[in-house]
């Protein structure tokens, strides 16, 4: 959020001068809470542990002790426990009947007024309606979402009149070396189906 703000300030023709309270919050040593600790909310759990982050997280399943040790991540079985705990939440899970709107009216008001709710995974993860309200009445302090429920939204969206919020256009994947790497394995799991072999990653395991 500061940092599309940030821009706006740096290239508006109106600035004649940067403010000196214009202040951001850190990340260094803030508690990190990720729901869905699966292989991408792990590789996000691992980058964060560079910041020096505490790392809680909520899953279906525990991480094995080793797994948590090498990131320095702490389980919460309950996902208000992490709620209420962390400075910058990110949801990283499948949509699923049971995540549709999993984080709602109740949710947001157990965040903290200063945190800053992060979604990767899909829009209707995240009741918007609910979202906007929270922003609005400042219940939490922001948020960034990669994606949103339609996508892109209708352009009269109260979401987009927000100081709060930052929309990217579902990019957590939109580089050349990502993309080719996802073609690669569809391709690997067409192959494997043909030749009657295990299917590499599968998505719904059996």
């Amino acid at each position: 959020v500061y940092l599309h703000t940030g821009c706006h300030i740096a290239l508006s023709p109106d600035t004649k001068y940067f403010a000196v309270d214009w202040l951001g919050v850190e990340v260094t040593r803030a508690t990190l809470g990720i729901i869905g600790m699966g292989s991408i909310g792990y590789k996000v759990a691992q980058r964060a542990r560079a910041f020096n982050m505490r790392i809680l997280y909520h899953n279906r399943n525990q991480r094995r002790k080793e797994e948590e040790e090498a990131v320095g991540a702490h389980y919460c079985a309950k996902m208000e426990d992490l709620l209420q705990q962390s400075d910058f939440v990110m949801l990283v899970v499948n949509l699923t009947p049971e995540t549709h709107k999993l984080i709602g009216k109740k949710e947001l008001w157990l965040m903290k007024p200063t945190a800053t709710l992060i979604n990767i995974s899909r829009g209707a993860v995240i009741d918007q309606d609910a979202l906007v309200e929270a922003l609005q009445n400042k219940v939490i302090r922001a948020a960034a979402l990669d994606v949103t429920y339609p996508e892109p939204l209708p352009r009269d969206h109260p979401l987009l009149n927000l100081n709060n919020v930052i929309i990217t256009p579902h990019i957590g994947t939109a580089t050349v070396q990502a993309i080719r790497m996802m073609a690669e394995e569809a391709i690997a799991n067409m192959l494997a189906v043909l030749n009657g072999q295990p299917i590499p990653s599968e998505v719904f395991p059996k």
